[in-house]
C-alpha cells in the first residue's frame, strides 16, 4: 500500500473511532512501528490529528480541535436539538448569517422550513445542502478552503464579510471558561470575528460538554451574544457564573426552551 493510501485509511480509521494505537496499526498494514510513527508525524504536522502516548486521536484538545468528519457523527440528537431551538429565532424573509461547523452544518439543512431567506455562510455543508433549494438565496463566502473545517477561510472570506450584513448570525464554539469563549484555530476565529461584527443579533450555539473547558484563542465575551443555546444543562458552577452575569441560557432539550 502506497503511503498517502495508508495514511488516508489511517484518517478514516480515526474518524470512526476516535483513537488508533501504533501497535495496531503496525499489524493491520503490515508495516513496522517506525512507518506507522513517520504516518502519525506527517498528519500531525497537517494538523489533522494528535499523537498521543502509543497512538494517535482526533479528538478536540486545547490548541486542536477535530476533523470535520469525526465532529459530524458526534452528539447528532444534541445538535437536532439545538437547530430546533435555533429555528425559532429565524422569521422568513431575513437575512442569515451562519459559520463553520458541524454544529452549524444541523441548522443550515433546516433552513428551507423558514423560506424565503437569504443565507451567508462559509460552511460547504450548508452549501451543499441549500445549493438547489428553491426560495433561498444563498451567498457562498469564498477564500482559502480547509478539508479538516469543511469551511472556507482567510482574507477573501473576512474582507466579504466586512461589506456584508445580516439579520442574525449564528456563531458555534468548542470551548466556554467562565465568561468567554475560545477557539483553537487563529483563522477560524477571526472569520467568527467577523461573522460577530456583521450580525445585527449574534447567537451562540455550544454543546454543554464544552463548558468550563478553554482553547488557545479567545474569541469572544459571552455578553457580546443576544442568544446563548445548548442542548443539555452544563455544570452547576458555569450556570452560576452566568446566573450571576445576567446571562440567559436556553436549554434546546426543554419543551418551552425555558433560560436560566
Amino acid at each position: 500500500m502506497k503511503r498517502e493510501d495508508r495514511q488516508k485509511a489511517i484518517m478514516d480509521l480515526l474518524v470512526t473511532h476516535g483513537e488508533v494505537e501504533v501497535d495496531k496499526l503496525s499489524e493491520q498494514f503490515a508495516v513496522s512501528k517506525m512507518t506507522i510513527h513517520r504516518d502519525l508525524d506527517d498528519l500531525e504536522t497537517e494538523g489533522v490529528i494528535r499523537k498521543i502516548r502509543g497512538g494517535a486521536t482526533i479528538e478536540s484538545g486545547t490548541r486542536f480541535e477535530s476533523d470535520f468528519r469525526y465532529r459530524e457523527r458526534q452528539s447528532q440528537d444534541a445538535k437536532m436539538a439545538m437547530a430546533e431551538a435555533a429555528l425559532k429565532l429565524i422569521d422568513p424573509g431575513m437575512t442569515v448569517m451562519i459559520n463553520d461547523g458541524s454544529m452549524a452544518a444541523f441548522l443550515g439543512k433546516y433552513l428551507p422550513r423558514k423560506r424565503p431567506l437569504t443565507v451567508i455562510t462559509n460552511n460547504a455543508a450548508i452549501m451543499d445542502a441549500l445549493r438547489t433549494e428553491s426560495g433561498i438565496t444563498l451567498i457562498s463566502l469564498g477564500g482559502c478552503y480547509s478539508s479538516k473545517f469543511n469551511a472556507y477561510f482567510g482574507s477573501l472570506t473576512e474582507a466579504a464579510l466586512s461589506s456584508l450584513r445580516a439579520d442574525i448570525s449564528f456563531i458555534s464554539t468548542p470551548a466556554i471558561t467562565g465568561l468567554e469563549v475560545f477557539h483553537m484555530d487563529d483563522m477560524v476565529v477571526k472569520t467568527k470575528r467577523a461573522m460577530l461584527k456583521s450580525g445585527t443579533t449574534r447567537c451562540l450555539l455550544v454543546n454543554h460538554t464544552r463548558f468550563d473547558h478553554t482553547a488557545l484563542h479567545k474569541l469572544a465575551d459571552l455578553d457580546e451574544f443576544d442568544h446563548i443555546i445548548t442542548d443539555l444543562a452544563p455544570s452547576a458552577r458555569a450556570l452560576a457564573v452566568m446566573e450571576g452575569a445576567g446571562l440567559t441560557l436556553t436549554i434546546a432539550d426543554r419543551a418551552k426552551g425555558e433560560g436560566v
